[in-house]
């Protein structure tokens, strides 16, 4: 098949796959290797040449790879350096012993149960971190641990290439024609000099990330040549790839290593920018492969015996992972997160799996069972992550609604009704003025985290009127009502109001809609949770961009007063009509006083607006 014919099938696919998976809340992932499942063994649209693009497209590994370490400081890799030995080291060493002992308990030779253990002991980066992200799940703390797994298992990646061809078995070996390639272009070299060869590529990545990349990066930047910037961002990922291989060294390690060497580089932006859409076309290319890829054969010939080894490896290394996530103290949702985000094999077990058969430690038949186990279980693993959202994560905030509230002794003067970001910093500085607060959230774990730091904070549903009794509204002088749940939010302002009608209410909004909203149910003050730090991100650009930091501020001050206005005038015809035809045109009439008024104010000596 010629390329372009293959390319447009690629493309085909996986332009109708991800979007109908997504709306049906299956996730991109799935929808690739459905799709990939569709052209490949299913239609025969393609066959061998999968393997090929699969090659190809694990360079979209690697730069994922790079994202990543752009998006961490090397301050906080040291931070997760107990999770990344323990957690991380712990999970690659007990699942391959685990399953290297499996494998000899069945028969095969200790080379092979070797093998056999690093391949089931690696789980697939592209899989969980893209599924991760897509759900918002990579940056809580089940979603950090997974990383620390995953980044554990691509380090210890390296010496399981290096400690394979130990165990090669001549037969094997004289058969396949090994050619030994563990050490890349200095595999001929003496062991010493190999290891001072990988200790010189690495340290090279780390200086030039530091001092010769930037200056190269500026010097283009200057050009003013958009794609000669993209051009040499993809070269930056390619060269470090190529190095790493040179040595024998994973290609997405030290990607990642040069991500993290330039994530305090003023150009890590655009490079995220640049190098995204590349990673995530050749990231989609490589699930449609890895699903073309599946071998029906060996499922038909042997049906029961591979779907008990598939849920064997699965099912396993899920409970093992779980149980360090125990050990280590991980909460119950994200213990299962991280425990279902790793229980599949991953892309670099493919690479094991071809080492293996080239230098002789196992035959074609381990071989293709091992590629159908880790073909399957990434088939599989994206149903985990719908199995965690949709039945395990909705069970535990289930039961963490089910604890009882906690018994208020004390009420307070003001009562703060959530404690996100928002509720945080009001609650912060009226407790350093003296005021005695009481604080409610149903979140239990940010209530224990503030009890830790001696905040007055109680568990409780903040909507239950008997709980708003005993923080003392009754006699409060101020209630704040700082929900995230906007429904909530309005319903608990509107029964505060009819409890208290004297009580000053200050209401977060979350939009001018919810203002409105809130408005009507009776709170006093409300304030749109971006408004404020809006502006002064406005302030500072018009700063930036040479405004005299006085006018600025003014202009600032006049864009305030016009939109509390506008929000005013306009509400009245909200509430009669909602997101009316009339209202759309006071918008846009308000939208051309505004810029008339800010005109004004710039031409104005005394920096005030005309009216």
């Amino acid at each position: 098949m010629d390329a372009f014919t293959l390319g447009l099938i690629y493309l085909s696919a996986a332009v109708i796959a991800a979007p109908l998976a997504r709306r049906v809340g299956l996730g991109s992932v799935l929808g690739y290797l459905l799709a990939g499942v569709v052209v490949g063994p299913a239609t025969g649209l393609i066959g061998a040449e999968s393997d090929k693009v699969l090659h190809v497209a694990e360079f979209g590994v690697v730069m994922m790879l790079f994202l990543i370490g752009l998006e961490l400081r090397p301050l906080e890799l040291w931070r997760m350096r107990g999770q990344l030995v323990g957690l991380g080291g712990g999970q690659v060493a007990l699942t391959a012993l685990a399953a290297g002992g499996a494998a000899t308990a069945f028969g095969l030779d200790i080379g092979a149960a070797v093998a056999i253990g690093f391949v089931i002991a690696l789980s697939s980066t592209a899989i969980a971190m893209q599924s991760l992200d897509e759900r918002g799940l990579t940056k809580t703390p089940g979603g950090q641990a997974t990383f620390a797994v995953l980044l554990a298992q691509d380090i210890a990646f390296i010496p399981m290439i290096a400690v394979l061809p130990l165990f090669v078995d001549p037969a094997l070996s004289a058969a396949a024609g090994a050619q030994g390639h563990g050490g890349g272009a200095i595999s001929a070299l003496p062991a010493w000099a190999q290891v001072l060869a990988i200790l010189g590529v690495v340290a090279a990545i780390v200086v030039a990330g530091r001092y010769g990349v930037r200056p190269v990066f500026r010097f283009i930047a200057k050009s003013g040549l958009r794609e000669i910037f993209t051009a040499a961002a993809l070269l930056l990922v390619a060269g470090v790839a190529a190095a790493m291989l040179a040595v024998g060294l994973s290609p997405a390690l030290g990607a990642f290593v040069a991500g993290v060497v330039l994530s305090d580089s003023e150009y890590r932006h655009e490079l995220e920018s640049d190098i995204a859409p590349f990673k995530g076309l050749l990231l989609a290319v490589f699930f449609i492969s890895v699903g073309a890829g599946l071998d029906f054969g060996l499922v038909v010939a042997a049906p029961g015996e591979t779907a008990a080894m598939i849920a064997g490896v699965m099912i396993g290394k899920a409970a093992l992972v779980y149980a360090l996530g125990v050990v280590f103290r991980i909460r119950g949702a994200d213990r299962w997160l991280m425990a279902l985000s790793v229980a599949q094999a991953g892309e670099f077990g493919f690479v094991l799996i071809a080492f293996g058969l080239t230098e002789g430690v196992f035959g074609a038949g381990v071989a293709g069972q091992l590629s159908l186990i880790v073909t399957c279980s990434m088939l599989l693993s994206p149903g985990l992550f719908i199995l965690f959202q949709r039945v395990i994560a909705p069970r535990y905030a289930a039961a963490q609604e089910g604890r009882a509230a906690d018994p208020i002794e004390t009420p307070g003067s003001a009562i703060v009704a959530g404690v996100g970001r928002f509720g945080q910093i009001v609650n912060r500085l009226l407790n350093a003025n003296g005021y005695a607060t009481v604080v409610l959230d149903h979140d239990s774990d940010v209530i224990d985290n503030l009890r830790r730091f001696g905040v007055r904070a109680w568990y409780g549903d903040a909507t239950r009127p008997d709980l708003l009794e005993a923080a003392g509204l009754p006699t409060a002088a101020v209630f704040v009502a700082a929900l995230d749940d906007s429904e909530r939010q309005t319903a608990l302002v509107e029964f505060v109001r009819r409890r208290r009608p004297d009580l000053t209410i200050v209401a977060r909004a979350y939009d001018r809609r919810h203002a409105y909203e809130l408005e009507t149910a009776g709170a006093t003050l409300i304030l749109r949770e971006t408004f404020g730090s809006a502006l002064e991100a406005a302030e500072a650009a018009l700063t930036a961009l040479g405004s005299d930091p006085a006018r600025a501020a003014q202009m600032c001050r006049t864009f305030r007063a016009h939109d509390e206005e506008s929000l005013k005038t306009m509400g009245e015809a909200w509430r009669e009509e909602g997101l009316s035809e009339r209202y759309a045109q006071l918008a846009r009439a308000r939208a051309v006083e505004l810029e008339k008024v800010l005109r004004g104010d710039v031409d104005d000596q005394d920096g005030k607006a005309p009216r």
